[in-house]
């Protein structure tokens, strides 16, 4: 098979789409009709969205356009998954059937082109930023999720704002690296999941890492938020390439 014959698989992450970053909207829209036609498979590692309710904000018609876009993906035969972010963690089944999408565990490990990888969205990584784990594990029990769930959908937009203002506040407060993976965190994982590679968003720092484990190389990379322009990572046979868009 010619190398030009490879379909790639796409990795994206952190796009906070909302109605108040209409450039981050055009860049997936044109994602989603472009180069997520061309993928062998589609990978969102999490907030896709700024804030997300619960599954009755599929009702509005920003998110209806969105969930279009990404219903067009999966009916063109194209594997979709999607993970959840510490913005949009009560993405549900609603969702998924609307979207045709796949939900993602917190981890997943799959084959990818030869090369043993890792997904995640990456905040559990942060293990140094201590209270934020406390949250982390308060929000992603599934018995506080249906509580908050069988709130009216006006008490979840409140609570939901509440939240996000008292996380500008604490954040605004901590050093930069406490916001940052563990060294020793992703080791661990990358001897849990004998992984060879990992992919992960939420640090909004895309780079590419190498940490030596054990004495064997492993790769880390770090996927960019969609803040000023689309980015995504196009993995094929012949290893894992940067990919831009704009809309």
């Amino acid at each position: 098979m010619d190398e030009s014959d490879v379909k790639p698989a796409l990795f994206l992450s952190d796009l906070h789409l909302s109605e108040a970053r209409p450039k981050a909207a055009a860049a997936f829209l044109a994602f989603a009709a472009g180069p997520a036609r061309s993928a062998s498979a589609v990978y969102i590692l999490g907030d896709l969205f700024d804030r997300w309710f619960g599954d009755d904000q599929l009702a509005e018609p920003f998110v209806a356009a969105i969930t279009q876009a990404l219903r067009g993906v999966s009916d063109a035969g194209i594997p979709l998954y999607v993970g959840h972010g510490n913005r949009d963690f009560l993405l549900g089944r609603e969702f998924a059937r609307v979207t045709g999408a796949n939900l993602l565990p917190e981890t997943q490990v799959l084959d990818l082109f030869g090369v043993r990888t890792l997904l995640c969205h990456g905040d559990e990584l942060c293990t140094d930023d201590v209270a934020y784990q406390r949250y982390r594990r308060r929000v992603r029990n599934p018995a506080l999720q249906r509580r908050l769930l069988r709130l009216p959908y006006w008490g979840r937009r409140a609570l939901a704002s509440w939240l996000r203002r008292m996380s500008r506040d604490e954040n605004s407060l901590k050093a930069e690296a406490i916001m940052d993976v563990n060294a020793r965190a992703v080791e661990d994982v990358f001897r849990t999941h004998s992984v060879q590679r990992m992919i992960h968003g939420h640090t909004h720092r895309p780079a590419r890492h190498v940490h030596d484990v054990d004495g064997t190389a492993r790769e880390r990379w770090v996927l960019s938020d969609w803040h000023d322009r689309g980015q995504y990572l196009a993995v094929d046979e012949t290893g894992v390439h940067v990919r831009e868009i704009a809309g």
